[in-house]
């Protein structure tokens, strides 16, 4: 049988196998105040008329952006101020990623989930203190990792805090120079390792450094995988948008517009309602 996970709440938004298909968006990076609140705001809204319940994400930091002269964002105090503004005044859970152990305290003081890079996922020192902080924690699979690989960060984070509420997000696997792609039975697979699964549908279709000192993107794939996933069986999609990707400082090159998000919530919201998550086998016996 499928190994129990307890079930949570991340401000409000509950997470279970039974529970609603919930939403984690927004822009990559925070690129400015108003930009921020302002995406946190249109996204809420259309997520509240679909009825699927959100997360807001952005990052205050990029730090593993493929050119050094790439914009990285406000830095941790000011993104910190600018993620605590957005969750009081809008009224929205807020998620943002860590890159040192040092980041994690203050950035556990504002926010409700802590994201750990797919890069950074193996880190046990990083994945450790996060478990600690008393935020849900998000591990992002590594594009070099097995799905099952992910099964050591698990008992990282267990091992660090009994009892603490993770969530683990596929993100896409290395498939030669240059590109990802996004093998269907990993999500069994993971959810078998008794975690809650995330897609993160936006980075899957990344072209990593495809653009020279950039990467590329094919976000005319993004309806195409989000519908297979929640099909296949997640708890949560995430999906990075932008009101104008074509000007967007970070990942614009695979970001959703804005335009495409309602009908796109309107379509997996139906099939997670056709479908839900069906039982795992009995054997439990997800490998290759």
């Amino acid at each position: 049988m499928t190994p129990p996970y307890e079930t949570f709440n991340v401000g409000g938004v509950r997470v279970a196998p039974d529970a609603p298909l919930f939403l984690i968006a927004g822009p990559c990076v925070i690129e400015s105040e108003a930009h921020a609140f302002d995406m946190a705001r249109q996204v809420r809204d259309i997520a509240r008329r679909a009825g699927i319940p959100y997360i807001f994400k952005a990052s205050y930091d990029k730090a593993n952006r493929s050119s050094g002269k790439a914009f990285r964002g406000p830095g941790l105090v000011e993104g910190l101020r600018i993620l605590a503004r957005i969750r009081q005044e809008l009224e929205v859970p807020v998620l943002t990623d860590v890159h040192q152990v040092e980041e994690v305290a203050a950035a556990a003081s504002v926010v409700d989930v802590l994201q750990i890079p797919a890069f950074l996922c193996r880190q046990t020192d990083l994945v450790q203190a996060a478990a600690r902080s008393g935020c849900v924690v998000n591990v992002k699979k590594g594009q070099f990792l097995a799905p099952w690989d992910m099964q050591a960060v698990l008992d990282k984070v267990r091992r660090a805090a009994p009892g603490a509420n993770v969530i683990l997000t596929e993100r896409g696997a290395s498939f030669g120079y240059n590109n990802l792609v996004v093998d269907m039975r990993v999500f069994p697979i993971l959810r078998a390792l008794g975690a809650p699964v995330v897609f993160d549908v936006t980075h899957s279709l990344q072209l990593p450094g495809a653009a020279g000192d950039a990467s590329g993107g094919t976000p005319q794939y993004i309806e195409t995988l989000a519908r297979a996933g929640v099909a296949a069986g997640v708890e949560g999609l995430f999906l990075e948008v932008h009101d104008d990707p074509a000007v967007a400082l970070s990942d614009g090159a695979n970001a959703l517009p804005l335009a495409r998000l309602a009908p796109l919530l309107q379509q997996v919201k139906a099939i997670a309602a056709a479908l839900h998550i069906s039982p795992l086998p009995a054997d439990n016996d997800l490998t290759f």
